[in-house]
């Protein structure tokens, strides 16, 4: 499979939308999210925002999965930090090393970059993965207000 990561574009705005209602319906998403949430991120990537970035995974023209990124600042760290805040594959799709694929896309296109995700700890398979590309974690809670 020869399956290429790119930025998001407009065209992508209908079929983004329906994978991110697959993802956030699914067990690894504490969040249903909603219509208005799930438009506003993807207006967002597509409308260069400086805080979230688009990425689509293809393989000729066959979209395969999207990913969502936040940027912003770790004083923790000292550095610019990435949070992966969305990644999704097909069903179809998965175990063909698409997400190892978008971490080394990531890490090329930020190399001083910490790299920050959620994950659900029932979601094993997404573990899995994420610990296959360095990922380790952190021992202690986040808050929300």
């Amino acid at each position: 499979m020869n399956s290429t990561i790119r930025i998001m574009t407009a065209e992508d705005k209908a079929c983004v939308i329906e994978m991110m209602r697959v993802f956030y319906a699914s067990p690894a998403v504490l969040s249903n999210g909603s219509e208005e949430i799930f438009i506003n991120d993807v207006e967002n990537c597509i409308n260069e925002s400086p805080y979230l970035e688009g990425y689509i995974f293809e393989d000729s023209k066959k979209v395969q999965g999207y990913a969502m990124v936040a940027k912003s600042f770790s004083t923790e760290f000292g550095r610019t930090c990435m949070w992966i805040e969305d990644l999704y594959i097909k069903n179809e799709y998965r175990g063909l090393g698409l997400g190892s694929k978008f971490f080394d896309y990531i890490k090329n296109r930020y190399p001083d970059a910490i790299l920050r995700l959620e994950v659900e700890k029932e979601n094993e398979r997404a573990v899995k993965v994420y610990e296959k590309n360095g990922f380790h974690v952190l021992p202690y809670m986040e808050m929300k207000l």
